[in-house]
């Protein structure tokens, strides 16, 4: 139980680990999640509390790793918590989530968890599978309000955003309005994150979406902090941890257009002053193509990535997810976004289902010729095919819930919710063993084993290449950008053959059979 007669208290903020080997793994082991550490360094603040992150997808300095995430015996023997933080952003490391918690709410330890996956409809959910709190929203000024709370300090009904258990029903706290004032937020320290190799930072600037695209839980007008703040975040992490390549998080950058201009010249005048280049990626609207002064400020500030929603090469598939492209577009804005030297990585949804009452079918076949034909002409750099999720609190998953579509629970958990996995009925004539086995297919034929030959002959062509041009500095940026696709694309085989083999390990393919004929139950008893 929390003893809030002690000096000192712990609180350890716990990122789950994935529940098998999957496409973002090997991310995963380079970065962590933001949203933990904004958190653990509010609480960091407070009078007579240590903080620690463990992210149980990167434990690679002498971490106490087990057969899945961190020995969280050894962790408590070692440092003792006396409260526990679980970080719910993903839907599929939920079942770990639940684990970990059930083994601290056993020892005694008071659990709080929060993040994306924690909506309404999964409350119930969380306070019965070892949660005592669970936070809605944001959560720097919640969790301060709510240790105090435990301590005595301020009665629970006052903390805004919280929902817990009272006489064995759930009670819901006042809620707690989105943050828009960030500057009075402390910089996010980093230091926090035990037993990790961090090489991406992430950062951010704004927070919420206005795309309102059906798939997705992020909503809501986007909240800015101001560019010298970002700019102070990126400088803190260079000067303490000699960071040099970093990720900004935000959902669409660029949505304040001239602000982020700004903020490019800014970085651009702050890597001449301290004479270090930094290497940057964002994610960001394949439109932005038609600025040219915002690209061209991207480049000059060391934006080098961009990750590209794209989803889909089928209209009526973008038009279903309330994307506002059309296809013939897209295949003109990436050759933009090349122009500018950037490189492109491509997020694709396969199979997106369309709405009642449009009139469009297309075979599994059909739709993975459309998608390689548009990869093959924009010459993106990488890319990434998902499957649609249907993510608790979208309106994707409201529709296809009321169409009864969603295959049983009992047979695909929370634990298949990474898009690797199909988790509904797909649209005629695809068969759901069709749609479950086309994202590979088309990824197969960017990611494949040739490229282990081409990185290496890249490095043999390095000083030919140099020698031709008479100039270091324009045979590097020659040779820089081939070989680092050339070195991705076989890290993306790697990951796949990896993922293939999990795949199979899992005997998911039988599990999908059950869930169909449970589902075909279901339906049959519906209608009887």
């Amino acid at each position: 139980m929390f003893d809030a007669s002690k000096k000192r208290h712990r609180l350890r903020i716990i990122d789950p680990a994935y529940p098998a080997f999957n496409i973002y793994s090997y991310s995963a082991r380079r970065t962590t999640p933001l949203g933990p550490v904004c958190v653990a360094t509010a609480v960091n603040e407070m009078v007579g509390w240590d903080v620690e992150v463990i992210d149980e997808n990167n434990l690679r300095r002498y971490g106490p790793q087990a057969n899945t995430g961190a020995d969280h015996e050894f962790l408590q023997r070692l440092r003792p918590a006396d409260v526990v933080g679980l970080y719910g952003g993903l839907t599929s490391t939920i079942p770990r989530l639940y684990q970990i918690a059930r083994f601290y709410k056993e020892a005694g330890i008071l659990t709080i968890a929060g993040g994306q996956h924690f909506i309404e409809e999964n409350i119930e959910e969380a306070l019965s599978s070892g949660i005592d709190y669970v936070v809605i929203g944001e959560g720097e000024e919640t969790i301060q309000e709510l240790l105090q709370a435990l301590m005595g300090k301020q009665d629970i009904g006052t903390v805004k955003g919280v929902a817990y258990k009272r006489d064995g029903k759930i009670a819901y706290t006042a809620a707690r309005d989105p943050i828009t004032d960030f500057d009075k937020l402390p910089l996010p320290d980093f230091s926090l994150v035990r037993y990790a190799n961090i090489q991406v930072y992430p950062v951010e600037r704004i927070r919420g979406c206005g795309m309102d695209c059906e798939f997705c839980t992020v909503k809501g007008k986007p909240r800015p902090a101001s560019s010298e703040r970002l700019l102070e975040r990126i400088s803190f992490l260079l000067e303490t941890k000699d960071a040099r390549k970093f990720f900004v998080v935000d959902d669409l950058f660029g949505q304040q257009r001239d602000e982020t201009i700004r903020f490019c010249r800014m970085l651009k005048d702050y890597q001449k002053d301290t004479g270090r280049r930094l290497d940057l990626g964002v994610q960001i609207r394949l439109d932005k193509a038609k600025d040219p002064e915002l690209l061209t400020a991207m480049r000059q500030a060391g934006i080098n990535f961009v990750a590209i929603g794209f989803e889909s090469p089928i209209g009526e598939e973008l038009k279903a997810m309330n994307k506002r492209l059309r296809p013939e577009d897209m295949l003109a804005f990436t050759k933009i976004f090349r122009r500018f030297g950037f490189l492109a990585h491509g997020m694709f949804i396969f199979g997106y289902p369309v709405k009642t009452g449009v009139n469009f079918r297309m075979s599994a076949s059909e739709r993975i010729k459309y998608f390689k034909s548009f990869i093959r002409k924009s010459k993106l750099d990488t890319i990434q095919v998902l499957l649609p999720v249907p993510l608790p609190g979208t309106e994707l998953r409201q529709r296809l819930k009321q169409q009864n579509r969603i295959y049983p629970f009992q047979d695909l958990g929370w634990e298949y919710y990474d898009g690797n996995f199909l988790l509904f009925q797909p649209d005629q004539p695809m068969s759901a063993e069709e749609m479950q086995a086309s994202p590979m297919k088309i990824m197969g034929k960017v990611y494949q084993f040739k490229y282990m030959f081409m990185v290496s002959l890249n490095v043999f062509a390095f000083p030919y290449l140099v020698f031709f041009l008479h100039n270091i500095k324009s045979g590097w940026k020659k040779w820089y950008r081939p070989w680092r696709m050339y070195l991705i694309r076989f890290v993306g085989w790697i990951t796949m053959k990896k993922w293939l083999s999990a795949f199979k390990k899992n005997d998911f393919l039988k599990k999908l059979q059950q869930a169909k004929k449970n589902l075909g139950n279901s339906r049959e008893s519906g209608n009887s």
